[in-house]
């Protein structure tokens, strides 16, 4: 069993990093630097997802979290594309 009492502080510290993350995506100087937050935020909501999903004992949740995580590495990889000029 995976004791989930320190759970709820690694829920706020990554809700944090998630903010910080978002914070880079509005202000980013240059549009790299808004995709590579953009790549971070993607990460840090799919690990949000898991955690959440042991925290309710939910199962599908890592079923979303897969098909995230496999939906925003295709996105990701279309937006590099696309800053290359190769889209």
């Amino acid at each position: 069993m995976i004791d989930i009492s320190f759970l709820p502080a690694v829920v706020t510290v990554i809700t944090f990093a998630f903010l910080v993350s978002f914070f880079r995506i509005m202000k980013g100087p240059t549009a790299g630097d808004r995709f590579i937050a953009l790549d971070a935020a993607t990460t840090i909501t799919t690990a949000l997802l898991a955690i959440l999903a042991v925290i309710y004992d939910r199962e599908w949740l890592i079923d979303v979290a897969i098909i995230y995580a496999l939906l925003s590495f295709i996105a990701i990889i279309a937006i590099a594309r696309y800053l290359e000029g190769g889209l």
